[in-house]
């Protein structure tokens, strides 16, 4: 009888994981598609991506280079940077929402946004799962479901959500590269994402380099085997990312020259200088701001890192050198870049978390679980609180501590 009964505890316990799985997903995707912003405006950024679709619509992917060269001559003539047509994906790929189902610009982008949220939070449980098993996989898929940042990039047209999906696919793919080197599957999807990553923004430089951080630290840190096809497929698969944008930009002058104007411009960007400059604790700052429990978790799991606890050290070596260039970018800061980091962060703050936990024996998963809970309701909070009380829009330390009252 005993063990008719064990025979069935991992079928029902695997029911039931399903069964969270499919609620923390269903509570995901709600929490992205109900419309809950409070600020219903239309953002300087937005009105840019609309323009650039609306030309797509009406003039077809073969005019791309007209629209390159048109961006070198509106910008020459600006005293301040605007979003360059470079940032090709995510506009294609509204211009695509629109080709299928009829909506307009504006709304195809908000669209793609929301889906691409969807896709993140799905791709980051899959990621954990991966690094550390289905226990972890759950509870990073309840934490990312109710990510503040990441329900804010689902319900607008911003394109850092977009990014954020490219980026921690391509930490992903890195990694199972590592694990299972030479593998043509693994080796194919890892270059196709590294170009379309360069297809999306320009802030691949930034996702970039904490990918080849990862492959450099391997040496000392040993996550895996680096070998000669994963370093081609590392370099070739940006390199196909760049022919492309200079293939869309009609050559290679116009495109560098997009990204000369862009660079010497948006240094001067008024708000740019008024929002995105700060000493380089500025994210530390922000990040405690938007998910101060998930962070202070999470900097427990990167100050005291396990030698180990490969996964970790592995999400910790990314999250630093990431960090490392981007609090060195003159007026470049802003929280939406972070969204890369949503994933790392939360699967650091459930490894603190779980140190924290592993003296309480066979209460151990209650009391995780119900930590987890809590997490969810802080976030959740802290969403509130900035985007449906105070209407925030921009992702700024001011808005942010305006919303909390800690400025008035």
């Amino acid at each position: 009888m005993n063990n008719e009964i064990e025979s069935h505890l991992p079928a029902r316990f695997s029911r039931l994981s399903l069964i969270a799985v499919v609620l923390l997903g269903l509570a995901g995707i709600a929490l992205r598609i109900y419309p809950s912003a409070g600020f219903k405006g239309i953002g300087y950024d937005e009105g840019l991506y609309r323009g650039y679709v609306n030309n797509l619509i009406s003039y077809g992917l073969g005019s791309y280079p007209e629209f390159a060269e048109h961006y070198v001559e509106r910008q020459e003539k600006l005293p301040a940077a605007i979003l360059p047509p470079t940032r090709f994906l995510y506009i294609f790929c509204a211009y695509l929402w629109h080709q299928v189902t009829g909506a307009e610009a504006l709304a195809a982008l908000h669209h793609v946004s929301c889906l691409f949220s969807i896709l993140l939070f799905f791709a980051a449980a899959a990621f954990a799962w991966r690094l550390a098993g289905p226990e972890i996989a759950l509870a990073v898929l309840a934490l990312m479901a109710c990510a503040p940042t990441q329900v804010h990039m689902a319900q607008h047209a911003l394109i850092d959500g977009f990014f954020a999906f490219w980026a921690t696919l391509n930490v992903w793919f890195l990694w199972e590269n590592l694990r299972k080197p030479n593998d043509a599957l693994r080796l194919s999807l890892f270059g196709a994402s590294l170009a379309l990553m360069v297809l999306t923004k320009e802030n691949a430089l930034f996702a970039y380099v904490g990918l080849v951080a990862l492959i450099g630290m391997n040496r000392w840190l040993h996550f895996g085997t680096v070998t000669r096809k994963l370093l081609l497929v590392a370099v070739a698969g940006p390199l196909a990312g760049l022919v492309g944008l200079i293939f869309l930009c009609g050559s290679a002058e116009t495109f560098i020259h997009t990204y000369r104007l862009l660079a010497a411009k948006a240094s001067v960007l008024p708000y740019a200088i008024a929002t995105g400059d700060g000493p380089w604790y500025r994210y530390l700052v922000d990040l405690l701001l938007a998910s101060p429990v998930i962070f202070l978790l999470a900097w427990g799991a990167i100050v005291r890192p396990k030698v180990d606890n490969k996964a970790a050290l592995y999400l910790v070596t990314f999250v630093v050198a990431t960090y490392i260039l981007m609090c060195n970018i003159p007026y470049g800061m802003n929280l939406r870049y972070t969204n890369m980091w949503d994933m790392p962060l939360r699967f650091l703050a459930i490894t603190c978390l779980g140190d924290l936990t592993g003296s309480f024996g066979r209460r151990r998963n209650l009391i995780l679980a119900i930590a987890i809970v809590l997490l969810c309701a802080i976030d959740l909070r802290q969403y509130y609180i900035f985007f449906v009380q105070h209407d925030l829009y921009e992702l700024v330390t001011a808005g942010l501590l305006r919303a909390l009252l800690i400025l008035k």
